[in-house]
């Protein structure tokens, strides 16, 4: 009776030895035992150069003939034609609507946050909804960045810039169709640079501005970024128009923000008046002699 009560008990025993070393193994590797567990930071860029959990696209050829005869290439120029046009409508709308406040209330209008989401929530939503068409870039100068990182070739750069223009004037112009004498009489949405800053000023604002713009781009679609913090669920959009709502917080007072060049050449080609050119070509002036 003793001997067939000791068996099971040394078998139990066993059990609970395998299992105690199982969870000694797992505390002792932790998160890095699991490859969808690894950890955040730099230790998650440990292991050498052929250990690598990431794939990065090749770069694109500086000039790719072949594009010109797809209808992809087409339906990405016309989604960024159409999603700056709906860029330049919203955030334009809503300049006008805080500018052309007659009571001049604070309160009746949405105020420089409201114009700075409205730049910001625009550029989110575009940004996620033409990103798996075009990549949503809607702004020649992400989309110049982007061509002298060899994400694109120069065929596809200079398109998606051209109807990003086109699409800005457009929307610009419907806006004035609307809104004619309070689009005229309030600056039309255009940048200019503010009384008591200079020229200097408004150029390094947009510098500053864009190069943080640009930045969180190619961070937000980094391939190992997306490799590395697979654990850490982040939407792409999120950061990039968070980063436009920000730059606008910062340089609306002083530039009206004009951290994308086609929405600045659409309002000043629409509004058409001297100051609106005359900060134009100056920052292109002030940027040569410096």
């Amino acid at each position: 009776i003793i001997s067939s009560t000791s068996q099971p008990s040394q078998g139990q025993e066993l059990s609970e030895a395998a299992a105690m070393e199982g969870k000694e193994e797992d505390v002792r590797l932790g998160a890095n035992r699991y490859s969808e567990h690894q950890p955040i930071g730099t230790a998650a860029q440990g292991g050498g150069a052929d250990e690598k959990d990431y794939k990065e696209p090749p770069p694109a050829p500086f000039f790719e003939a072949g594009e010109l005869t797809s209808w992809s290439f087409y339906r990405a120029g016309i989604a960024e034609f159409l999603a700056t046009f709906l860029f330049l409508y919203i955030s334009v709308l809503t300049v006008m609507g805080v500018v052309g406040n007659p009571s001049g209330s604070k309160c009746g209008t949405v105020g420089i946050q409201g114009i700075a989401w409205s730049f910001g929530g625009m550029i989110f939503v575009l940004v996620y909804c033409t990103a798996g068409i075009s990549g949503g870039h809607i702004n020649p100068a992400v989309t110049f960045g982007l061509f002298l990182a060899r994400k694109l070739s120069l065929t596809r750069a200079v398109f998606y810039i051209v109807m990003q223009c086109l699409g800005a004037i457009c929307g610009a112009g419907v806006v004035k169709g609307f809104q004619t004498t309070l689009y005229q009489g309030n600056g039309g949405g255009a940048n200019s640079v503010a009384p008591g800053y200079t020229k200097g000023d408004g150029l390094g604002a947009e510098i500053v501005g864009t190069f943080v713009l640009v930045y969180t781009v190619f961070s937000a679609t980094d391939a190992k970024r997306s490799a590395r913090d697979s654990h850490v669920p982040i939407l792409a959009p999120l950061p990039i128009g968070f980063a436009v709502f920000l730059v606008h917080l910062a340089t609306i007072p002083i530039t009206g923000t004009g951290i994308n060049p086609a929405r600045s050449l659409g309002a000043a080609i629409i509004y058409n008046k001297k100051q609106a050119w005359d900060d134009h070509v100056s920052r292109i002036n002030t940027l040569h002699h410096h």
